[in-house]
Formats: C-alpha cells, structure tokens, sequence
C-alpha cells in the first residue's frame, strides 16, 4: 500500500500497542493473575471484538496493558517491540504517543521515569525506522496531575519527545482547563495537539485551535457537523489526525460509511490516515489503508494524498522530510 510514498503513522498510542504475548510473558514473570493464559482467551479482555457504546468503553480496554507495566524495564520493553512493529509494517516514519502517568499509575512509578525509559528505547534502537515521540497529558486524571507529564515532556524535549497532546475524558475535561499547560509547553518549544472532536461536539475542536493553538486535531470528527469549523481547520492548516477503525469501534460515528475522512479530503483538509490503538483495535497501518479504499470508497490518488499530507504533517525539519522522500524519488 506504499503507492511509491512514504508509509507513516502519526497517531498511534504506545501503552495501546501492547503484544498479548507480551502482557501474558510479564504477568507471568511477576506473579500478576490474568483473567485467562491462553492468548485467544485472553484476547477479548484487551482487544475490541465489538463496537463499544463509547470512547470509555475503549478505553476500559486498557486495564490490563498497564497491570503488567511494574517497571521500568517493561516499559522499555513495550517501547522497544513497537518499534519492532513498526519495522514489520514497512513503517517508514512514526510518531508514538503515551500518557506517562497513566503508564506510571498502576506500580507507583514516576512519570518522568516512564518517559526516560522511552526515551532510552528510542535512542538505543538500531532498527531500520525513523521515530519521535509525543507525550501525552491524561485530562482524566485532572489538571493537576497533568503538570507531571507536561514536566516530563519538557524534561525529555532533547531526548526525542517533539511535543504534548491532551487525551483522555474529552467529554467532562474540557480543553479550557489546559490553556496554561499549553501556553508553557510552546514555550518550552514543543509542537502541540489535543484529541478533539471525538467525545465532544464540533466547539471542542475549535477550542484547541483557538485557545489550546494545537497544530494537529486527534480524530477531529464532529468537525464534519460544522462547516465553519471545517473552514478555520482549512485557513489555519491544521492537520486532522483520522482513526477510522477506532472511531467505529468507540462509536463515535455507526459505521465506515459515515466516517467524515472522505468529506476531510474534499474540503481540501490536511487530513492523515493513522493507527490509533493497533493492538486494543487488532490492526495495523496497511489494514486502514484497505478500509479507507474497499470501505470509504477512496481512490488510490486520494491515498497517495493522505500519504503526502502525512509526511507534510509530522513533526520532522525539512531536512528530515527529504530523508524521508529521498528512497521514493522526488515527491511532486
């Protein structure tokens, strides 16, 4: 599905792409009891078999992802085999994101130990992928707790975290109570993003623009409800970062059909094809790629534009976007 382009993942979550095998190893090593051993057993507590009534639905998903993450080492671990996934799935360049006190929650570890522990993943790997990473902060967990991941990010800003994302309870943590945390990562010169649009209305996403001043929505959805949000996401070029099979499977929209991507690439939106949660959803990049031409009827050129916009999109100089496109030849 490379098309002859770039293939890159700019919204995947990290602690949501956890191998079974992997959480089944460490549960095992350190005494954790699971709810079955066997891996297909084991499956539908950590992966989505049906569509779920919403976004926290999903989420319950990961209980058991960070029961196994006791250490440092594990999250090294899981940091390092989605690198190795990464690799598997022809990635060429991806952006992995974590909430590093949600990582940290379950065995009392520190956030910004979490987050050092990825960074020394990223930096010691050799694989054959170009990655950053993205810090997020949980709004779940309120605003307070949320200065400790805003405080690792910054802290790891040298060591490969290029910016900070807002996640979590969209719907009862509005992004108005996160206008300092974003004010004081952009001056510490991290780029900048929230999950909007999913659990909430069309006015969320105009929020993080407006006041958060993000350069990428996460999922964005409920922007197809306005057509003036649809033209301040166009004017201020701000790149949508679509989900399409964890948006079905949160029911955030019924169905592939009444997914907004084909609406996105219409208006002429910087709109990406990305992963979400591979593991909780049982996908990978080339399975999105698949349901957005035999499920939302795209064409290989509106492909190829989402391959583009992806690489236009990221996090990456100008120098590293022409490393990027430099094995496929020139980009017009």
């Amino acid at each position: 599905m490379r098309n002859g382009y770039p293939f890159i993942d700019l919204h995947r979550h990290l602690d949501g792409n956890i191998r079974l095998e992997t959480i089944i190893d460490l549960a095992q090593k350190h005494k954790i009891s699971l709810p079955a051993w066997e891996k297909e057993s084991f499956r539908p507590y950590v992966q989505v078999m049906d569509p779920e009534p919403d976004l926290l639905g999903f989420l319950s998903k990961f209980e058991w992802l960070t029961k196994i993450l006791v250490d440092y080492d594990a999250v090294k671990r899981i940091a390092r085999e989605n690198l190795e996934d990464a690799v598997k799935e022809k990635i060429d360049y991806i952006e992995l994101r974590f909430s590093p006190y949600f990582m940290a929650l379950q065995h009392n570890l520190e956030p910004l130990g979490v987050t050092e522990a990825i960074c020394e993943a990223l930096q010691e790997s050799q694989l054959p992928v170009k990655a950053k990473l993205i810090v997020i902060m949980s709004r779940t967990f309120g605003p307070e707790k949320c200065w400790q991941e805003l405080e690792a990010a910054i802290s790891c800003h040298k060591h490969g975290v290029v910016a900070l994302d807002l996640a979590g309870d969209e719907k009862n943590y509005p992004g108005t109570l996160f206008r300092d945390h974003f004010s004081k990562a952009q001056e510490a010169g991290l780029e900048v993003i929230a999950h909007a649009g999913e659990a909430a209305g069309f006015e969320s996403v105009r929020q993080a623009i407006t006041e958060l001043g993000v350069k990428r929505i996460g999922h964005g959805v409920r922007a197809m409800d306005d057509e003036a949000t649809m033209q301040l996401i166009l004017e201020k070029n701000i790149a949508i970062e679509s989900c399409p099979t964890s948006n079905v499977q949160t029911s955030t929209v019924q169905s592939y059909q009444e997914h907004p991507l084909p609406l996105f690439l219409e208006k002429g939106l910087l709109v990406t094809l990305n992963t979400d949660d591979p593991s909780i959803s049982g996908i990978d990049l080339e399975h999105e790629f698949q349901i957005a031409q035999q499920k939302m009827g795209l064409s290989a050129e509106n492909l190829v534009t989402l391959q583009k916009n992806s690489l236009e999109a990221a996090f990456l100089s100008s120098s590293e976007k022409d490393q990027i496109w430099k094995p496929f030849g020139s980009p017009s």
